[in-house]
């Protein structure tokens, strides 16, 4: 571990600290900075640990909610410009980050493995929105939250899949195929089933919503796409910091969204974090065995797993953002996202390390 990892983790142990101490004291007010300061010195920190290298992220996101739960007169509006209005900018930038690394060819990939494809996306766009809709109905929390909890389910893939089935030793070329085919469904299949699931929570307006979609994952990716067949060489540089950005984007649309809705989930956080919990490792689990009901060997399970349990947070708050509902049906979204980083991580370290059986036995 390099020393200035060490000094950053040693900085936020001693800046958390402090924070408990002025907690303790009852002096809450100074002891805030101390927290929101502890938490981004150890998730800089922990980034020297190669085993723990993977929470950097979501612990960074803990420390982004924490400063807008604290301070959230600075993350609402500017000088009158309300910054909920960045939040379609920068999820089209995200999109195309991902479509920057895409081509043309993934969405080829249903005919190199056809079942995969079709288990995967039906899986997909039938286990999330079913449970979003079955926690919804039992939650109790007010209409237009609980629409939030349907909205994540019926959401696409998130392409932090990728990531976390190439870690986890899955079927990496699928996970590919998986996200771009979904992605390309969003538009049509999202807002059908937000109307039949989450219509009786609120209104929908499902030609808006395919509008929605259509202008922040579509377009964003399609232009992408073909910047990167014309130009191949040319934008590689783009690739090495869109990532960055992408983070960057997810963090601040995070903030708006925290900042935004901080009454509601001050109210119903614990309740809400337990339902979203509950939505995402019940995705993870049915995916797998969703999988395995339909013949898949272990890689393909793996794969089929990660992709239903990993949703687009982003377009999910993108879509609150244009019902007119940030603050309340965006919550649920923005809850997730963090989670689902931090779940695929831990399920992803876990097979890492776990024998695929069935490759075992064919090299035997």
């Amino acid at each position: 571990m390099k020393p200035i990892f060490k000094i950053l983790m040693g900085l936020g142990a001693i800046c958390l600290l402090t924070a408990l101490i002025f907690y303790l004291i009852g002096h809450s007010i100074t002891a805030e900075p101390f927290l929101i300061a502890g938490i981004v010195g150890l998730a800089l920190g922990v980034r020297g640990i190669s085993m723990l290298k993977g929470f950097a992220y979501p612990i960074m996101i803990v420390g982004v909610v924490s400063t807008a739960l604290i301070f959230p007169q600075y993350f609402v509006e500017i000088n009158g410009y309300k910054l909920s209005g960045l939040i379609t900018p920068l999820i089209q930038l995200i999109m195309f980050g991902m479509g920057i690394t895409m081509s043309y060819k993934d969405f080829l990939g249903v005919f190199k493995a056809p079942k995969g494809v079709i288990v995967g996306i039906t899986s997909h766009f039938t286990i999330m929105p079913l449970l979003g809709f079955s926690l919804a109905s039992v939650s109790n929390f007010e209409p237009e939250i609980a629409a939030g909890m349907i909205l994540i389910g019926c959401a696409p893939n998130a392409v932090a899949a990728n990531v976390i089935s190439y870690l986890a030793k899955a079927n990496l070329a699928l996970s590919i195929t998986l996200t771009s085919i979904a992605t390309l469904l969003a538009p049509f299949l999202t807002p059908l089933l937000m109307k039949l699931l989450g219509g009786s929570f609120i209104e929908i307006n499902v030609l808006d919503m395919m509008w929605d979609i259509m202008k922040m994952v579509i377009l964003p990716i399609t232009l992408a796409i073909v910047l990167n067949e014309l130009l191949k060489d040319k934008i590689k540089w783009l690739n090495s910091i869109m990532p960055m950005v992408s983070m960057f984007g997810i963090a601040f649309i995070i903030i708006i969204v925290t900042a935004v809705g901080r009454e509601s989930l001050l109210t119903v956080g614990p309740i809400l974090i337990l339902m979203v919990l509950i939505h995402n490792l019940s995705g993870y689990t049915l995916g797998y065995w969703s999988a395995r009901l339909f013949g898949m060997d272990e890689r393909d399970c793996r794969t089929i797993a990660i992709n239903v349990g990993m949703q687009n947070a982003g377009l999910s708050k993108g879509l609150a953002h244009g019902m007119g509902k940030l603050g309340t049906v965006g919550l649920a979204p923005m809850i997730y996202g963090p989670m689902m980083n931090i779940s695929g991580s831990i399920i992803a370290s876990f097979w890492k390390n776990k024998p695929i059986i069935e490759e075992e036995h064919h090299t035997t």
